[in-house]
């Protein structure tokens, strides 16, 4: 007998704390669980935004380092509609002229855009001397498929930087 009362009546008081701190824990856990996610899906988006970012100022580097070629107007890429095909020459292995450069340029910075990001696009637009570099993804991973940066369901996440030579 404990403090006046039969054993049997204070027999299953540990075994109620137990099971209240496990549910508790449980909870807890669960908690953590979805703030791991969370943090897992943020920092997928985050990375999938720096490569944009470096993608973008990379096509900005090529078009301000082949002058001739992007006032020749051969940086008016249009990924959305027409695909840039591979070029003929090889510009590492001997020389070429402005044309071959932003033709190869064009190749490898939508090759980039293509293996970097879902469903990647990218479009670059000459307007009296500036040049509007735009990349397009499928941030959510849904299917979208829309060419429109107005922030639809359909639409891919746009990234946009303008560039002056």
């Amino acid at each position: 007998m404990i403090s006046g009362r039969p054993a049997a009546v204070h027999a299953g008081f540990t075994l109620v704390e137990v099971m209240v701190a496990l549910v508790i824990f449980t909870v807890s856990l669960l908690g953590l669980a979805g703030l791991q996610a969370s943090s897992l899906r943020n920092t997928q988006l985050a990375y999938v935004n720096t490569v944009a970012t470096q993608l973008a100022y990379d096509m900005g580097e090529r078009i301000r380092a082949n002058r001739e070629g992007a006032e020749a107007g051969n940086y008016n890429i249009d990924n959305i509609n027409n695909p840039v095909s591979a070029p003929s020459a090889d510009c590492y292995a001997s020389s070429c002229s402005a044309a071959e450069i932003a033709l190869t340029d064009a190749y490898e910075w939508l090759s980039a855009i293509v293996a970097e990001l879902p469903s990647g696009k990218g479009q670059v637009v000459e307007n009296a001397g500036v040049y509007t570099i735009t990349i397009m993804w499928d941030q959510e991973r849904k299917g979208a498929t829309g060419t429109d940066c107005g922030g639809g369901s359909e639409d891919l996440v746009c990234l946009q930087i303008q560039v002056r030579i």
